[in-house]
């Protein structure tokens, strides 16, 4: 068994990870993604970490990558396009090493959500998904709206980056089903002194 800092082969070389299972036989597993690439987003961002904590301490299994041109990670950025196939990748991975799993969530911050929501809604493995500070003026969401898994949307109030209200208002003009949106009162995009909050919110969603 994998763990602790590691290589996942993939299309396009590698994928640097890091994976901490306790068990070889979890029934929770869960792959969280960093935020964007260009803007210095990595699997080492404090929101992505805490994430992680927080997924590990409701029962998961939990890997994170650097995407395509990230760190030790191979290949080059693609706009999202290719990140979804490093997401794919990675989830491979993750159920090969946890084949007793039976709840598969998969998370992301920022870019790393639009990812995390595009493979969470295509993938049949995926039960449901934490979508942190979305970008919702960004990416084209449309995919949502067929699209009945659980999600958790945590947003700050003061995103300047990803504000609020353009995701309200895509969640809304979609009639997205089965989505709880939880507000962090006081937090910009990148939740620096509320990620107790945050890993509570994240925590209680995943425990359910």
């Amino acid at each position: 068994m994998f763990a602790g800092k590691t290589s996942i082969p993939c299309s396009h070389g590698q994928l640097e990870a890091i994976y901490r299972p306790t068990s070889e036989l979890a029934e929770r597993v869960a792959l969280v993604l960093h935020p964007h690439p260009l803007y210095g987003g990595t699997m080492h961002n404090p929101v992505v970490f805490h994430t992680a904590r927080a997924l590990h301490d409701a029962g998961y299994e939990t890997l994170r990558i650097n995407f395509r041109g990230v760190g030790g990670s191979s290949g080059a950025h693609d706009r999202g396009v290719g990140e979804v196939d490093d997401a794919r990748e990675a989830l491979d991975f993750l159920l090969a090493q946890q084949p007793a799993a039976k709840q598969v969530l998969v998370a992301g911050f920022s870019f790393g959500s639009a990812v995390a929501l595009k493979l969470g809604c295509s993938d049949a493995r995926v039960h449901r998904m934490v979508a942190i500070a979305a970008p919702a003026g960004m990416y084209d969401f449309g995919f949502l709206a067929s699209c009945a898994k659980p999600k958790l949307f945590v947003h700050g109030d003061r995103d300047d980056v990803a504000p609020l209200s353009l995701l309200r208002d895509k969640l809304e003009r979609l009639g997205v089903a089965q989505a709880d949106v939880h507000v962090v009162r006081g937090a910009g995009h990148f939740f620096e002194s509320q990620l107790d909050e945050l890993r509570a919110e994240v925590q209680r969603f995943a425990a359910a």
